[in-house]
């Protein structure tokens, strides 16, 4: 692979899709986390936020790698 999946023509970089799509998971994860009431036990919300993303974004990264999908 090339690093780059064409979406209707256009070129775009996998790790700009990755990011995209770990920005949506972590929106949902941080409204879930926000209703069962997760924020009330920590200090930094902003910080547990940063952290949830690189999170989710390293996890989607690895899998990207062993399913074809990154170089």
């Amino acid at each position: 692979m090339n690093g780059e999946i064409a979406i209707f023509g256009v070129y775009m970089p996998t790790i700009l899709l990755i990011a995209v799509a770990a920005s949506a998971l972590t929106l949902a994860l941080m409204r879930v986390a926000d209703f069962v009431g997760f924020y009330r036990i920590v200090g930094y919300r902003a910080l547990v936020d940063l952290c949830l993303y690189v999170m989710v974004f390293g996890l989607l990264s690895f899998l990207a790698i062993h399913s074809g999908f990154h170089p």
